[in-house]
């Protein structure tokens, strides 16, 4: 019984240091810079309100509050402080998946939301300036082409749309590639692009992803934190009341019938 306590206050001390590690990673996520480009900042900008940064710089500093707490707690062998550090953690516990329940809605809305805002900038020659200058950067670095197809730029493919390298120059025509030929325009205002080889791959699946993996990864160290939580208040409980489900020593004694009784022993104190 006293190796098993051993080994429970032991895993109660490690649970609560991977907590800790993990409300200063929420706390480095939380308030680091988002990685997107310019872009995306563009054009999302009406999306990135919702992306659970306030959730970690507010949670983040109370974990490690609290995680502090509980290591304390379980190193001093202090059963009050392990019964507040559980209260207070399931606390928190609660208050983070109410609250972070929405991110869960944002990341299931966004393919619609995000296809409504590249409706709205199409035709993409018509566009900002600054938004064609970042999509032709795109273009020319992830080969690809318009937002959801070359079709987005209509008559006036930039020259980043086109294919340049000679693998890509290779690809036949009619083969579903890299690369797909247009046909030229009969207008003479506009660019003969005749017998050229375009990017059929669209740019705005990459541009989604650049959006979405800040929140996938935030969902991600949310749930990591809450399973952990779970663990820390499981462990947290089982050694706070200790003196409820451990079974106390006995003695046996025999009376003059030969009869065997057993009772606790009689405690030191």
């Amino acid at each position: 019984m006293a190796r098993c306590r051993s080994y429970l206050r032991g895993l109660s001390i490690c649970v609560t240091v991977l907590l800790l590690v993990s409300g200063v990673v929420m706390i480095g996520v939380g308030f680091s810079s988002t990685d997107r480009s310019n872009l995306v900042a563009e054009l999302f900008e009406d999306l990135s309100s919702a992306d659970g940064l306030l959730v970690l710089q507010v949670f983040g500093p109370i974990t490690v509050v609290l995680s502090v707490l509980g290591i304390c707690a379980a190193s001093l062998d202090l059963k009050p402080l392990l019964l507040v550090f559980s209260a207070l953690i399931f606390v928190e516990f609660v208050a983070l998946m109410v609250v972070a329940s929405p991110l869960v809605q944002v990341q299931a809305q966004m393919d619609s939301e995000v296809d409504n805002v590249f409706l709205n900038v199409t035709p993409l020659h018509r566009a900002e300036e600054y938004i064609q200058k970042e999509l032709s950067t795109l273009q020319t670095s992830d080969s690809c082409c318009g937002l959801r197809s070359f079709e987005d730029w209509e008559n006036q493919l930039p020259e980043s749309c086109f294919c340049t390298s000679p693998a890509q120059l290779s690809a036949q025509p009619g083969n579903s590639g890299t690369c797909v030929v247009v046909g030229s325009d009969p207008s003479p205002s506009t660019t003969q692009v005749t017998d050229k080889l375009v990017h059929s791959q669209p740019c705005g699946p990459i541009l989604k992803s650049y959006l979405s993996f800040p929140i996938k990864l935030r969902i991600g160290i949310i749930s990591a934190v809450a399973t952990i939580t779970m663990a820390a208040i499981a462990l947290c409980l089982a050694l706070g009341l200790e003196e409820y489900w451990k079974k106390p020593p006995v003695e046996t004694t025999v009376d003059d019938y030969n009869r065997v009784k057993y009772q606790p022993k009689p405690s030191l104190t």
